[in-house]
């Protein structure tokens, strides 16, 4: 008895109604049956025998024999089980293509999944399994404060031959031979007089990207994913930073000459008068003409 009720059980969890479960169980090894004996060998009430029976038959899990008196037998279990199968499969590639459709039709409207990361610890751990995994290139700001926890991973992604373009911020060092160090030009004092804020932005092969801040250089907050829209935003950031500092080594003398010591007109009101936009523009000609020569010179 305990057997038969276990696979009533499992019958139920497989989508059958209880009275179905035991009407096919009753039936199963049986001659035919009718319903009447059907429901006194089962304790099925017999106003919901011949209803019961009519749903197995519809789903082909009973064969009505003859008319009358109607009499029933089950299927084999290897028929039950290879027909519901069957009956799944079918069910769960429709429901995949309407999932899929339903996600494209969506897709203008759908989320983006970042991982918060909460702290400087998580986002180093993550930077490094990043670099770790790298196989081109990686681009990579960060301050000097922060480049010991990076430093093991940097290196033996520049023994694989990864590219690495780094901006530092700060006096901290580390070799490349596949690759560029440029240092930010306010570890001088120029460009930005202070800088207390940390941050951590990194792309690694294109598709993945990372950007961690502490503003006051504590408090550590970032975001992880997997997305080619933030890496596209990282690594336009690292870029453009890196182009800034190297023109700023290059054309340094004229650039504050124009906004001053500490490049601090960059902040200031834009020039009052016209004549002193015209000669704006012209001191920017004039610098960039001396900085062509002295490139041709080298």
């Amino acid at each position: 008895m305990t057997e038969r009720l276990n696979v009533i059980e499992r019958l139920v969890e497989l989508g059958f109604t209880q009275y179905e479960a035991r009407a096919y169980v009753g039936l199963l090894g049986q001659p035919p049956m009718t319903g009447y004996a059907l429901a006194n060998g089962t304790k099925i009430p017999q106003p919901k025998v011949y209803e019961t029976l009519r749903r197995l038959e519809d789903k082909h899990v009973v064969v009505r024999i003859n008319d009358e008196p109607a009499r029933y037998v089950a299927v084999s279990p290897d028929h039950l089980m290879s027909q519901m199968e069957g009956d799944f499969g079918r069910r769960l590639a429709d429901a995949r293509l309407s999932l899929h459709k339903l996600h494209l039709d969506g897709a203008d409207e759908g989320l983006r999944v970042m991982h918060s990361l909460g702290s400087f610890a998580a986002s180093a751990a993550k930077a490094n399994s990043l670099i770790e995994a790298a196989s081109r290139h990686v681009y990579l700001s960060l301050h000097s404060d922060q480049l010991e926890d990076l430093a093991p991973a940097l290196t033996r992604a520049d023994s694989r031959g990864v590219r690495i373009d780094l901006l530092l911020f700060g006096r901290g060092e580390i070799p490349l031979r596949h690759g560029r160090l440029v240092r930010h030009a306010s570890t001088s004092g120029i460009v930005y007089r202070h800088h207390q804020a940390r941050h951590l932005a990194l792309v690694a092969d294109t598709d993945e990207a990372l950007w961690a801040l502490a503003p006051a250089g504590r408090d550590w907050q970032g975001i992880y994913a997997k997305d080619p829209l933030l890496s596209a935003v990282v690594k336009g950031y690292v870029r453009h930073d890196l182009y800034i500092q190297q023109i700023f080594s290059d054309l340094g003398e004229e650039l504050e000459a124009r906004y001053g010591p500490g490049m601090e007109a960059l902040v200031s009101a834009p020039p009052e008068s016209v004549e002193e936009a015209d000669d704006t523009a012209a001191s920017a000609e004039a610098a960039l003409v001396r900085a062509t020569r002295r490139s041709k010179s080298a």
